[in-house]
């Protein structure tokens, strides 16, 4: 697979968007006004871009020669609200 940096860049920010509009927006109308469709569309669609995500930072560890300790914080910043727009400005200069 021959992804470029600035493919994983755009998964990522389209990754840490999708996780903050789940977080912000979906699960405050699924639990307090009960309405829980947005939470399995916009879930759906996060879980795929955090797969994209994954993928995409193991092939860039290659492409950037980056530690295995780079891989792990990078792939870390996936589970935080705000850690791949991070991850971008820290490891993808």
């Amino acid at each position: 697979m021959n992804i470029s940096v600035k493919t994983f860049k755009i998964v990522s920010t389209l990754e840490a968007l999708s996780f903050l509009l789940l977080l912000g927006i979906a699960m405050p109308l699924k639990y307090i006004w009960d309405s829980p469709e947005m939470v399995r569309t916009l879930g759906m669609a996060h879980g795929v871009l955090f797969l994209l995500y994954i993928v995409g930072a193991y092939f860039i560890k290659g492409k950037l020669n980056w530690p295995w300790q780079t891989l792990f914080i990078v792939m870390l910043c996936s589970i935080l609200p705000f850690g791949p727009f991070y991850a971008e400005r820290k490891f993808l200069k």
